[in-house]
């Protein structure tokens, strides 16, 4: 791979840029791509890995993949101009600096991508393009279902940007799980939801019980010699980064991805549904499909996973619950997100409505804790790179919040040790859904619980130091103990919400002695 530019070359048209996430044969920024005419840019900059401290993991997904994908294009005579971080000439700072030195030297008719999944990035290369003097041409990105224009129009004039409503609407409109409206007076030619509702929810929240569960291995794919060479170069090179390497096994090209997808569908997504939400310490896979990497690196569209989803339903007879289920967080909550992501940017990345200003803690970083949830959450995600959505709201998250961290310094770490990880996803996800920074805006309230939530759904508090239904004492569970204290702190506001306003109404069973207790152990817990 050359990683300079060539500068002999005479009469560039386009030089199209393909990022780290957007690695897709189909990318728009491909289109009409002329290999005499054309030259595909793709770079390694240490800022993007560093501006967030990301952990080896993340950093391997991302350059391991991008090699890949360089390499096929090369592999079908298309010209790339590739700067890597091991170059014999040094790796480039930053995007902006390496790609406004390609731009001095080429001097193309114009810089052509795909809309970044980043407004970081997004506005790094529109400046440095306006400061060159290059024109950009950023074409829609229709990985997605929904284009960012359609989901504001979506938005326009509603108070409330509630996932359901938007669901369904893709659900009309998409033709996604419909069937014919048999119900006596329907309109011919109607058409309802697959099994006469929307939503089965209520059917996927049972926990494993005390046998715990029996899922299938998913499939790992052993690093080729291109993965090892950059497992090896992000050992040499971040070797002060958190995580780990020695389990690595994600998909890395369209093949993969398209592996991994049968592989779910085939073994795991019969039972997804109904133990969507479990959690069982030293099992990090469970029934999850694990194509979180593959969709967010555009190796696979959503809309082949959804199809792949509902044929299962169709035509082998996967439990229409499980399938409506991980269906809705694919049409649904993925592309409701990115939505609200580019509708609400750049402000919403610094929201703070509970003023949460404690910082995270260091143990978030090594695993070190005594509590047995976050332990093995903490390792699990270090070690893969992976947490289950559970796990990051009701562990990871719900720790964060009760404690009163800083919802910025929460949006960084989910940033920075996820393998899954670019901002469109990852920050309404934190911010909103995770730490209610947005006060509302995604969820209609904060989704807080005591140690008892993660004892039902787990068997992470056998054997734990500390027992969930005790508010105080050093015996106490650090999140009920939090739960309690977040109520009375936030007390006032949280009366106000309909959905809160039993919980906070339970204060009042706590007498004086008890809440002052608490108060002070809640303080310990943040600041001792």
């Amino acid at each position: 791979m050359s990683a300079a530019v060539d500068a002999a070359r005479k009469g560039l048209r386009h030089l199209v840029i393909v990022l780290g996430d957007q690695l897709d044969d189909n990318a728009s920024a491909l289109d009409g791509f002329d290999p005499a005419r054309d030259r595909v840019w793709m770079c390694e900059a240490i800022e993007e890995s560093t501006h967030v401290w990301s952990s080896k993991p993340r950093i391997a997904v991302f350059l391991s993949a991008m090699r890949h994908f360089a390499k096929a294009l090369l592999e079908r005579g298309w010209p790339v101009t590739y700067r890597a971080l091991d170059d014999v000439g040094g790796a480039a700072a930053s995007l902006g600096e390496a790609l406004a030195a390609t731009l001095a030297d080429s001097r193309p008719q114009a810089v052509v991508l795909t809309e970044p999944g980043d407004w970081r990035v997004r506005q790094t290369l529109r400046q440095i393009c306006e400061r060159v003097g290059v024109p950009m041409v950023e074409r829609v990105d229709r990985h997605f279902y929904c284009s960012t224009d359609e989901f504001a129009r979506f938005a326009d004039g509603r108070k409330q940007l509630r996932l359901e409503h938007f669901y369904r609407a893709m659900r009309v409109r998409h033709q996604v799980l419909m069937v014919a409206d048999e119900t006596p007076g329907a309109e011919p030619g109607s058409q309802a939801p697959a099994g006469g509702r929307w939503n089965f929810d209520a059917e996927n929240r049972e926990a494993f019980g005390p046998t715990g569960p029996a899922a299938p291995q998913p499939l790992r794919l052993s690093p080729d010699a291109l993965t090892q060479s950059v497992i090896a170069l992000v050992e040499r090179r971040f070797a002060d980064h958190p995580g780990r390497l020695e389990a690595f096994g994600w998909p890395l090209t369209r093949e993969q991805a398209l592996q991994v997808l049968e592989d779910f569908i085939t073994h795991r997504l019969p039972h997804f549904g109904r133990w969507q939400d479990a959690m069982w310490a030293g099992e990090p896979w469970l029934y999850h499909s694990h194509l979180s990497v593959a969709l967010n690196l555009k190796l696979i569209s959503p809309r082949e996973v959804v199809a792949a989803a509902e044929a299962a339903w169709r035509t082998r007879g996967v439990d229409l619950a499980s399938v409506e289920g991980f269906i809705r967080q694919v049409l649904g909550w993925r592309e409701y997100v990115r939505g609200l992501y580019w509708l609400r940017m750049p402000d919403y990345a610094g929201l703070n409505e509970l003023d949460a200003r404690e910082p995270l803690p260091d143990w978030y970083w090594t695993g070190q804790t005594d509590m047995a949830c976050l332990r093995d959450a903490l390792d699990q995600t270090l070690r893969l790179g992976y947490a289950h959505h559970i796990q990051r709201l009701m562990v990871t998250g719900l720790y964060a919040l009760l404690l009163g961290a800083d919802p910025q310094a929460v949006h960084r770490w989910y940033l920075a040790v996820y393998v899954d990880a670019v901002e469109w996803v990852e920050l309404p996800n934190t911010l909103g859904m995770s730490q209610y920074a947005d006060g509302g805006l995604m969820s209609s309230k904060p989704y807080v619980a005591t140690g008892r939530y993660i004892d039902r759904m787990s068997n992470y508090c056998q054997g734990c130091v500390y027992r969930p239904e005790r508010r105080v004492g050093d015996d106490a569970c650090p999140f009920t103990t939090l739960y309690w204290d977040f109520l009375d702190r936030h007390r006032n506001r949280l009366a106000r919400n309909p959905r809160m306003a039993l919980q906070v109404k339970n204060l009042t069973r706590i007498d004086a002695t008890e809440m002052a207790q608490i108060r002070a152990r809640a303080a310990t817990l943040r600041h001792g």
